[in-house]
């Protein structure tokens, strides 16, 4: 529970556009195609901040390598 959950003032929250296994019946094909490019648009963003992990982690590992 955050502390936003206890304050009546604080902003509400709105739902995500989409929800992993949620039923698709009732969406317009228009509906499916923003939904998939929303997704599209997220999947970027993880493979970015992915790849940004992965040169701190490979950065890490260089500083740390052990002498031999």
């Amino acid at each position: 529970m955050s502390r936003d959950d206890d304050d009546p003032f604080a902003p509400q929250r709105k739902p995500p556009e989409h929800s992993l296994g949620q039923p698709l019946d009732d969406l317009s094909i228009e509906e499916l195609n923003l939904r998939i490019e929303a997704l599209k648009a997220e999947i970027g963003r993880l493979e970015e901040a992915r790849r940004g992990k992965e040169a701190g982690r490979a950065g890490a590992a260089a500083f740390f390598k052990p002498l031999s």
